[in-house]
């Protein structure tokens, strides 16, 4: 057990998927893994560990913000052994070519703030995807009725973004999308020589303010994990 996560040793898996929303972690497990057992409830962060597939995996929330995921990263990795970690979670489009329903694979990450931006100072340091992960998403997304795009995208330390200007340069530097974990996730990773990779399904779009109704967001977040599950093992 640590602080935050209440697993016994040995109920986590070396393959770690990380919602934010912990309600995502339980819809997730109950519905691609086999044999799901809760292994964490403390402050409401549900985890699951069950099989996919004959695999053993982990499906952990993370909460909202990179401040909240690196706690649990931090504890996966050094407590717990997790060696793959890949974030499912949802993203804002930046690029009119990215659709709502789109599935986007984060190759690196820039952010104007994280927890880790203590320890670079001066350096902007550029956190990017496991290659590996990263190409094997990218396989398990063609064929499909979604698009896939893969790129940089913005990892926001805020939510309700006033920055307009910000956001037109990331439009005008190509940048695919916008959410609030990634860069955290895979600076830890190349910390602690980890794997890491953020499939990432578009909800909403910055330009066109389209969203996705609710009532099809399972659905359109499915492609997201098995995309990441087939990557994970591939």
């Amino acid at each position: 057990m640590t602080f935050h996560i209440g697993a016994k040793p040995g109920e986590i898996a070396e393959t770690v998927l990380l919602p934010g929303d912990p309600y995502r972690a339980r819809w997730a497990a109950q519905t691609f893994l086999k044999d799901a057992v809760c292994v964490n409830e403390v402050r409401g962060m549900l985890a699951y560990t069950g099989t996919w597939n004959g695999h053993r995996v982990t499906i952990h929330g993370t909460g909202m913000g990179m401040p909240s995921l690196s706690i649990y990263v931090n504890e996966l990795i050094r407590d717990y052994g997790a060696q793959t970690l890949i974030r499912i979670g949802s993203a804002g489009a930046l690029q009119p070519h990215v659709k709502v329903r789109d599935v986007v694979l984060a190759q690196a990450c820039c952010t104007a703030g994280s927890p880790s931006r203590t320890i670079f100072r001066e350096l902007n340091f550029a956190p990017t995807a496991d290659f590996g992960l990263l190409k094997a998403a990218w396989e398990a997304g063609q064929g499909r009725s979604i698009g896939i795009h893969a790129g940089a995208i913005y990892s926001s330390d805020t939510f309700y973004d006033e920055r307009q200007d910000l956001s037109d340069q990331m439009q005008r530097h190509g940048v695919l999308a916008v959410e609030m974990e990634a860069a955290e996730l895979y600076t830890l990773a190349r910390r602690y020589g980890r794997r890491a990779l953020a499939v990432l399904t578009i909800s909403d779009h910055i330009l066109t303010h389209e969203a996705l109704p609710a009532e099809d967001r399972e659905r359109s977040f499915g492609d997201m994990v098995d995309i990441a599950l087939t990557a994970a093992f591939a």
